[in-house]
């Protein structure tokens, strides 16, 4: 993943020497309007806000394509030099945003006002089993092969010394590989003020190996409504302390999305107390606000990133908890397809459903003019369903 982070680096870099060069405003036409704010965002929920706050002073464009896939995502050269020229690029944090920081640092010197729309959240802690079999396995893969190179990596003349001479102080680097330092680099006990430099709460040089998690923290907080009016209220204040003319019609549209978000809360409430069971199989372990605000269970196919997918061990015992909660459905994604979900949903006879984690608007959303909130409401039938 180095290698990945340094190209990464070089794009980004490259991308803001060419904004430089190109930036003449007799010469581009992607000049933004100076009578409203042209605003980047990146999970949809955080566009959908800024448009319905903004109302008719801003302009919100998410930059990811529909159908992308947050987590993995990574912007383009005319990507970032639209961010350059904006006046906000609205994000969640939390690692949920690979490129982030990256671009953050790369465009400091430009106009644009990075902005994380999540300050004052309560966030929920990370609960991703399936991160943590694959970083177990990955420990116990390099245990081995460095027994391996302890038992065998000697030539035969310093055999005995290499069995039976090593002091006390060698003892710990031979048993399992890994010092101290390099135990928390392969964990999860990064602190906050290195998550930048980690990424998603690794190394870079370990981050290829254990994928793309979120650190201490799940990030899919856009899905709970409560939580939402705390995003939405630091979208308000942005936008008021941009254009502070426009600070009462940035109010009034604030109180219409959270009148909002509690009757969908309210929804939610409604349909799940009633169900006769509390369990969903999802492909992607994205709904813990749900588990948290509504007493649901997710029993998830992947972590909360879907490259997390489980091991032989757990993938048998996640179909043995299905058949033990009678699961007949196997719930989808609208832009996550994992393989495996399929063949959990042979192995049970599942039928399939469909929730949408609004990460990204697919092309039919945008055509047929779907928003946050008729989104979530199709969710909420989607969990009538599965929860019979």
């Amino acid at each position: 993943m180095r290698t990945t982070s340094i190209l990464l680096s070089l794009l980004l870099t490259l991308s803001a020497l060419l904004y430089g060069c190109q930036s003449n405003p007799e010469t581009n036409e992607a000049q933004p309007s100076k009578d409203r704010l042209t605003i980047y965002t990146t999970v949809y929920p955080l566009e959908d806000f800024a448009k319905k706050i903004g109302g008719d002073a801003v302009i919100v464009k998410s930059v990811y394509p529909p159908g992308a896939e947050a987590h993995t995502f990574e912007p383009t050269t005319k990507t970032v030099q639209q961010i350059a020229e904006a006046d906000a690029f609205i994000y969640i944090g939390q690692g949920m945003e690979p490129f982030a920081e990256k671009l953050k640092e790369t465009l400091q010197h430009e106009h644009v006002r990075f902005f994380v729309a999540t300050e004052g959240i309560e966030w929920l802690e990370a609960n991703d089993e399936h991160e943590h079999e694959h970083d177990e396995a990955h420990k116990d893969e390099q245990s081995e092969n460095d027994q391996a190179d302890h038992n065998h990596g000697h030539s035969e003349d310093n055999k005995a010394d290499h069995n039976h001479g090593h002091s006390e102080d060698n003892k710990t680097d031979h048993g399992h590989g890994h010092s101290e330092d390099n135990e928390t680099d392969h964990g999860h006990g990064h602190s906050e003020d290195n998550e930048a430099d980690h990424g998603h709460g690794h190394s870079e040089d370990n981050e290829a190996d254990h994928g793309h998690g979120h650190g201490d923290r799940d990030p899919h907080v856009w899905l709970d409504p409560i939580r939402s009016i705390v995003i939405a209220e630091n979208i308000r204040d942005l936008l008021t302390e941009l254009k502070p003319e426009k600070k009462e019609q940035f109010q009034k549209n604030f109180e219409t999305v959270k009148t909002k978000l509690e009757r969908l809360d309210a929804q939610f409430r409604s349909v799940i107390e009633k169900a006769p069971k509390k369990e969903i199989l999802v492909s992607h372990q994205a709904y813990g606000y749900w588990e948290d605000r509504y007493g649901i269970k997710q029993l998830s196919v992947s972590g909360l990133s879907p490259s997390n997918e489980p091991s032989q061990k757990a993938l048998a015992q996640l179909i043995e908890t299905a058949k033990q909660h009678r699961i007949r459905y196997m719930i989808f994604e609208q832009n996550v397809h994992p393989k495996t979900a399929e063949v959990i949903q042979n192995e049970l006879g599942a039928k399939p459903l469909r929730l949408h984690n609004l990460e990204s608007l697919t092309a039919e959303d945008r055509k047929a003019g779907r928003d946050y909130f008729a989104i979530m409401e199709e969710n909420i039938r989607t969990l009538q369903t599965a929860l019979q």
